[in-house]
């Protein structure tokens, strides 16, 4: 169920992009997609996000940045290997250059490259370019 919620926010965050709207606003939440959207804001892919009333069904407002041209969350479990995070990254994502994949690792959610910094493997929860 939390990897649906998941799928369904970042698809409304890249509509809301496609159209060329500013903010896209996201019902319902969960504790993982706020981890998800910290990354995003921490690698310059959204501007800032706001979280509303937390502890009921809650919403979140996302404020755009133009630059989200894909992002996507695996609703199937897809474990890695910290040694296999390279050459997953370069078959899911378009270049090498830009975009970033996202794992729930024993140390939290992190992107691949902080997750082969810190020499740790997960599952994988998307990505976004």
């Amino acid at each position: 169920m939390g990897r649906r919620i998941l799928n369904d926010a970042l698809r409304t965050i890249v509509n809301a992009e496609r159209r060329g709207k500013a903010t896209a606003n996201l019902k319902p939440i969960s504790t993982v997609m706020t981890s998800f959207l910290k990354i995003m804001k921490d690698r310059g892919y959204i501007k800032d996000f706001q979280v509303f009333d937390p502890h009921r069904v809650g919403r979140i407002t996302v404020e755009l940045q133009g630059r989200i041209n894909d992002c996507r969350a695996l609703t199937y479990r897809q474990d890695l290997k910290a040694m296999d995070i390279e050459e997953y990254r370069l078959r899911m994502l378009p270049t090498q250059q830009w975009g970033y994949v996202v794992i729930t690792t024993p140390n939290g959610v992190l992107d691949h490259e902080e997750a082969i910094k810190q020499n740790v493997g997960g599952q994988v929860l998307g990505y976004f370019h």
